[in-house]
């Protein structure tokens, strides 16, 4: 899928190539292609002169190969965004390519991305430039706001994550954790832990990205001040994420803990049991000796007296423990 946005008024709007001829009309602030064909990549060539390279969006790429300046004056960054699905948690490969107009002033004027599937930062940064005109001017602004929408969309989604630990943390405080109650407890810590680390590796990615950016002197003053704000964004989402690895340690071992104590009890209840019924057994096994004359034979009660004997020792052991405290 090939799409192209125009700035009009200071807003930005989309529009779907389904042609070469199409694609001729427009004078675009950035092109997106989203699963590319050959014949879009094809495209792009006849009529930018861009070649993509074939490598674009491995996954196995050197990182030192991620980010650099072809000697044309294209700049080359390839990042990965974050995708909050909470069910199937991912990232986004983007490959990015600034095309530079005027190499020597270093004016870059058309920004391309190639990516696999859908990345909801895109859209995210879409529906904000359209209601708010004049937030993007150039090529390298809109590439800067894409990688700070990146970090909003990472903050919005550390919000949603301490919300789900919250509940969990109620379910678990509150005291009555059975068995159930703990695997789904659990199930839900592990969602989160997954998502919060691939959000601090995102945000360690993006970082780089931004770091480049202001290394290569491509941007103005205001645009520099800029990345340097994102910088302090990006810094707030690991203090953040410290913070939630640290209640999810906490959460995981609170939760194991009443788990052990529910074994705890089943294992009690059985020595309780055990120990109760040997002085039963002690009486049995005596009653049980081939006596010359045995009592339950010789004596008329004594049946009765060895069962009477056997409930007594059983009860007395515990009526013994319930007084101690031991059965609560």
């Amino acid at each position: 899928m090939l799409n192209i946005f125009t700035l009009a008024n200071g807003r930005l709007f989309q529009e779907e190539i389904e042609s070469l001829e199409e694609l001729t009309r427009f004078t675009p602030i950035w092109v997106d292609l989203e699963d590319p064909t050959l014949e879009e990549k094809r495209w792009i060539k006849q009529h930018y002169g861009l070649s993509i390279p074939e490598d674009a969006m491995d996954e196995d790429i050197e990182e030192s190969a991620r980010f650099y300046e072809e000697d044309n004056g294209e700049l080359h960054i390839r990042a990965d965004f974050l995708v909050a699905d909470f069910d199937d948690p991912s990232t986004e490969r983007v490959a990015f390519i600034l095309n530079q107009s005027n190499p020597e002033l270093k004016s870059y004027n058309i920004l391309f991305s190639i990516h696999d599937d859908t990345v909801p930062v895109f859209r995210l940064l879409r529906l904000r430039a359209r209601r708010m005109p004049g937030l993007i001017t150039d090529a390298k602004e809109l590439l800067l706001k894409l990688f700070d929408a990146d970090a909003e969309y990472s903050a919005d989604t550390l919000e949603e994550i301490h919300e789900e630990l919250e509940h969990a943390s109620t379910r678990v405080l509150k005291g009555d954790v059975t068995d159930d109650v703990a695997g789904e407890v659990l199930a839900t810590i592990a969602r989160q832990e997954d998502m919060n680390g691939r959000i601090r590796r995102n945000a360690t990615d993006t970082r780089r990205a931004v770091s480049f950016m202001m290394r290569s002197r491509m941007l103005n003053a205001e645009q520099f001040e800029e990345a340097r704000q994102i910088m302090r964004d990006i810094d707030s989402l690991d203090s953040h994420t410290t913070f939630l690895f640290d209640k999810i340690n906490f959460l995981m071992d609170a939760t194991v803990g009443f788990i052990n104590i529910n074994q705890n009890k089943i294992i009690k209840l059985f020595s309780v049991a055990s120990v109760a019924l040997l002085p039963p057994t002690l009486v049995a096994s005596l009653y049980g000796m081939n006596f010359r004359f045995m009592p339950e034979l010789e004596w008329q009660y004594g049946y009765a007296w060895a069962l009477g004997l056997m409930i007594a020792s059983a009860l007395l052991p515990m009526w013994y423990f319930r007084k101690r405290g031991w059965l609560k």
